[in-house]
């Protein structure tokens, strides 16, 4: 299955207190957490490419190298915005960018894998102890 190469995806979020580094423990300022900038970035990913999947079909995240490059506070809006700028078979790269309303405050390459979503699942659970 070959996607389009320069998809681009979109996706805004107003950060709030639980999406600060001192409630995900990453920190102890109340600015926008690392980890909460890369599920955003991952999202914003998976979101733009979902509906070129084949039915049963899904991604999963392999690698996320994120630069954070500035605090954002609560209460402020950050846009992400993802593009697709490669494809190995499963294998898809995205380059990603976070703004908020004073400029870019992170950065990222992401891969995600492209997977049947029943038995990954089940791979998955056969994982339990």
């Amino acid at each position: 299955m070959d996607l389009t190469i320069g998809t681009k995806g979109t996706c805004q979020m107003t950060v709030g207190e639980a999406d600060t580094a001192l409630a995900h423990g990453s920190g102890t300022l109340q600015v926008l957490a690392t980890p909460a900038m890369a599920a955003l970035m991952e999202r914003t990913a998976w979101q733009s490419i979902a509906d070129q999947l084949p039915e049963g079909s899904t991604t999963v995240g392999t690698s996320l190298q994120l630069s954070h490059m500035a605090p954002t506070p609560v209460g402020a809006t950050v846009t992400c915005e993802s593009e697709l700028v490669a494809q190995d078979r499963r294998s898809l790269t995205f380059e990603v960018a976070v703004f908020d309303e004073a400029g870019q405050v992170g950065k990222a390459t992401h891969q995600r894998f492209i997977v049947d979503a029943e038995p990954f699942f089940a791979k998955a659970q056969g994982r339990k102890a």
